[in-house]
């Protein structure tokens, strides 16, 4: 039986581990070609074109890589907003100032060493970019289950803002249908390394 973090029987721990085990195939040459790729893509995007603000994650292992993202955003003057992990799971931000400034952290993450701005600093962000293992056709997205994410879309709610909220993934993880819960928020687009898709645009 699979639950989610509240202990109740979720659906989504299968394709989780399905998700999962695909990653783990990847060699780390295949994640770099595809990181190259991802970030030329997500840079054509207008929501990362003229931001100004983008909170992103940097990637481990063998997530779809953020890291040439993180550099070109730099690069362009955008101001890159990193998570910090808290102890409850909720996450504090901070400015990303290059990779000489990411420290490792629990859980195998890497978090930028500057002064810490507070869960809020995210409601600034003209486009989030969000950590998932799946999208379906309705852009229903599949997370880790640690539920720090939930908390972020939560809090950006009930604030008001509505950044545009972007996944990157691999091909394999587009979708026919992601489990999805009433907490569960839609987000406005996927990047590929075969390009990117918004969810408003036709199937």
């Amino acid at each position: 039986m699979n639950t989610d973090k509240s202990g109740k029987t979720s659906a989504k721990g299968p394709l989780r581990r399905e998700l999962l085990a695909a990653r783990a195939l990847l060699t780390k040459e295949d994640a770099l070609r595809a990181a190259a790729v991802l970030a030329d893509a997500a840079l054509r995007l207008p929501e990362l074109a003229d931001a100004r603000t983008v909170a992103a994650y940097v990637s481990v292992g063998r997530e779809p890589g953020t890291r040439a993202l993180l550099e070109a955003l730099r690069g362009r003057g955008v101001r890159v907003l990193l998570p910090v992990l808290l102890t409850d799971n909720d996450l504090d931000w901070a400015a990303y100032e290059g990779p000489a400034h990411l420290l490792p952290a629990g859980r195998g993450l890497l978090e930028p060493d500057g002064p810490r701005l507070g869960p809020d600093a995210v409601l600034a962000a003209d486009a989030v970019l969000l950590p998932g293992l799946a999208v379906d056709g309705a852009g229903m997205r599949l997370g880790r289950g640690g539920g720090s994410y939930d908390r972020v879309l939560a809090r950006l709610t009930a604030a008001g803002a509505h950044p545009s909220l972007l996944v990157l993934l691999y091909e394999n993880e587009v979708v026919a249908r992601v489990p999805s819960e009433p907490h569960d928020h839609p987000v406005d687009a996927v990047v590929t390394p075969a390009g990117a898709r918004r969810f408003a645009d036709p199937l």
